[in-house]
């Protein structure tokens, strides 16, 4: 987020020089108040860039992920999101991290990956089972595998054949 506010103000910096660029080369017909005026332009512009860019951002610095749900947003504060909203946050299914056993070819061990702008990406391991179209979360130490692949100790819960990440996981792998 500090990067963030730096190359903000870097932008407007940048702007109000093409500003005074301009008043100088008119020599001095522009009027002063574009100066700020081109300074709050180019932050805001900056911001506005760096809201929309975002998750394509992030989908390029995550290869091998599939996003099975977006979050997108509007606000009176930014009137420009009715347009078109703002995506704030996102699971993706991590393909790189797929795992299914032999002995239990319905069930598929995977990554969620949960990401929200300004916050790290938090992975959570997951067991999706594709025939009975549920998940366990693999968050307690409890939870073990059998010796014939089965899950053992785990709270299942069902999501259903059109969830999106039980598709893009069953589909993997």
């Amino acid at each position: 987020m500090l990067f963030e506010l730096i190359a903000a103000v870097v932008a407007g910096v940048a702007l109000a020089g093409v500003a005074m660029l301009l008043r100088w080369l008119s020599r001095g017909l522009l009027p002063k108040w574009i100066v700020p005026v081109f300074a709050g332009l180019g932050m805001l512009s900056y911001s506005i860039w760096s809201e929309y860019s975002w998750f394509d951002r992030m989908n390029l610095a995550l290869p091998g992920i599939a996003v099975s749900w977006k979050n997108e947003e509007t606000a009176f504060w930014r009137p420009w999101s009715y347009i078109e909203p703002v995506t704030t946050r996102f699971t993706a299914v991590d393909l790189k991290t797929v795992q299914r056993n032999p002995a239990q070819p319905g069930l598929v061990i995977v990554d969620i990956l949960l990401a929200a702008r300004w916050q790290p990406v938090t992975p959570v391991k997951v067991v999706y089972d594709c025939q009975n179209t549920r998940r366990a979360d693999l968050h307690d130490a409890s939870i073990s595998i059998a010796d014939d692949g089965s899950l053992v100790g785990a709270e299942w819960i069902n999501v259903g054949a059109d969830d999106a990440a039980l598709k893009i996981a069953c589909a993997s792998g």
